[in-house]
């Protein structure tokens, strides 16, 4: 199947698509913030340059787009009709970096959370996993030197 679009449209269209304060992250750091959680942004120090950094949690909170990570079982997750091998070796390629940097970080002993776009749009799936990873957050021990 032919694309609807000719080459240079088509990458004018792909140049515009930005992997920063994208809605469905301007939705976890707005939740967060009202949680009272407060974060860091794409911290460069750590390996892939992490969505949401909580440095007091030690945590890092990914928000994938299921298109571009490949989300599992989701109907965003498509493969596009053209240039199928091309788009395969993308999505491998992006599956493969997620996972080098999910186990480097959790090396450098932090949590790591993935929030998955598809979440973001259901109201009730995206309240279930943030109240998820809150509660995670607060489940972690009190440092020795602050305990009575």
């Amino acid at each position: 199947m032919a694309d609807i679009v000719d080459q240079s449209t088509r990458s004018k269209m792909m140049a515009r698509i930005g992997g920063k304060n994208t809605k469905p992250e301007m939705m976890v750091r707005k939740w967060l913030h009202r949680a009272g959680f407060r974060f860091r942004l794409h911290r460069k120090d750590l390996p892939g340059t992490p969505d949401i950094v909580l440095p007091k949690f030690k945590t890092v909170i990914l928000v994938h787009g299921c298109f571009w990570h490949r989300h599992p079982d989701c109907k965003l997750s498509y493969t596009p009709k053209s240039r199928e091998s091309a788009w395969r070796k993308k999505f491998s390629e992006n599956v493969r970096r997620d996972q080098k940097n999910i186990k480097d970080l959790s090396d450098l002993g932090w949590k790591v959370f993935i929030v998955w776009e598809c979440e973001t749009r259901n109201p009730e799936a995206f309240e279930n996993r943030m109240n998820q990873i809150a509660s995670s957050l607060n489940e972690q021990p009190i440092p020795y030197n602050l305990q009575i």
